[in-house]
């Protein structure tokens, strides 16, 4: 009697799960949901051109290098509030800049103490902001916020995330993006693109974007 009245708790639990999904698919149909999905992308861009420009984060490591001038020459870490510290500079903010922005900026500080200083500034250790990141959460293997780059695509996500875990709901994925200052959802095919093979579930990605991959309830 025992075994029956577990076995009874059991599909009905599965009876339960079941209805709460249905129940989130007819909501979202009906509110309007998502925003469809996203055209397909080739896996090799024929275009390998530059993408939009590098700007500095947080924990991006920067190698500022001042002609001729060894002693203010060195390499800093961008402190977690966007700013850095160096020789004459108590603070000077970096985040959101790009490369030679910030070598401007450094050049208006140092003018005080150097004639004509001539400033370089290169950057290693990407990280960058998160606006410039790739954010995968949920059901990847390594689900992790990954460095933009030119002519990204989902595939080349995934392969960085090690792709999707044995229970993840990949044609049920995700993908946020804001455009024109709002935040619109389109659905990604996960499962096809990575278990199927299917080349037209492969979609640009853009710097920004966050991927959410659900766990299956099955």
């Amino acid at each position: 009697m025992q075994s029956l009245l577990e076995n009874i708790n059991e599909v009905a639990a599965k009876f339960a799960k079941l209805f709460t999904v249905v129940c989130v698919a007819v909501l979202a149909g009906c509110g309007g949901g998502r925003d469809g999905q996203l055209p397909s992308a080739q896996f090799v861009s024929p275009n390998e051109g530059p993408g939009p420009q590098y700007v500095v984060g947080p924990l991006d490591t920067l190698e500022i290098f001042v002609w001729r001038q060894v002693e203010l020459s060195r390499s800093v870490t961008v402190r977690p509030d966007g700013r850095f510290s160096m020789p004459l500079i108590d603070d000077i903010a970096a985040t959101g800049k790009t490369p030679t922005q910030l070598a401007r900026d450094i050049e208006e500080q140092l003018v005080n103490y150097v004639q004509s200083p001539i400033v370089t500034v290169i950057v290693g250790g990407f990280t960058g902001p998160f606006a410039q990141q790739v954010r995968v959460v949920g059901s990847a293997a390594a689900p992790a916020a990954i460095p933009y780059r030119a002519n990204m695509t989902l595939l080349d996500v995934m392969i960085s995330v090690g792709g999707l875990t044995e229970f993840a709901a990949g044609n049920s994925s995700t993908l946020a993006r804001i455009e024109n200052g709002v935040q619109r959802e389109y659905t990604v095919r996960l499962d096809d693109l990575l278990r199927d093979g299917d080349v037209t579930a492969n979609v640009k990605i853009e710097p920004g974007d966050v991927i959410i991959v659900p766990e299956s309830f099955f």
